[in-house]
């Protein structure tokens, strides 16, 4: 117990850099694949019928900017993002991305 912290009856852990950097890594990603979500499904309703949904990379990157806060997303962050939510949303249907250039 001398090496953590008492919270509300809990004893925590001792803060660790290495933890730390892991959930800011987990959180990133996690929330680029959220980025990704959203301009599938803003690309899904600015889309006329009959008429495919494009999403671009720039547009995870701009959502990313938007609801997140990250100033700057590499472009292959983004297009990675982007490639596995458009196969996990079966977007080869109804939808076009420049993610796979």
């Amino acid at each position: 117990m001398a090496a953590g912290y008492v919270w509300r009856g809990h004893v925590l852990r001792p803060l660790s850099a290495k933890r730390a950097q892991a959930a800011v890594i987990r959180d990133r990603s996690r929330n680029l694949l959220r980025s990704a979500d959203m301009a599938i499904a803003g690309a899904r309703r600015r889309a006329a019928h009959g008429e495919p949904a494009i999403v671009t990379v720039g547009d995870v990157t701009r959502v990313a900017r938007q609801h997140y806060g990250y100033l700057f997303v590499e472009r292959e962050e983004a297009a990675a993002a982007l490639r596995q939510r458009y196969e996990a949303a079966d977007c080869r249907v109804d939808c076009m991305t420049d993610a796979f250039n």
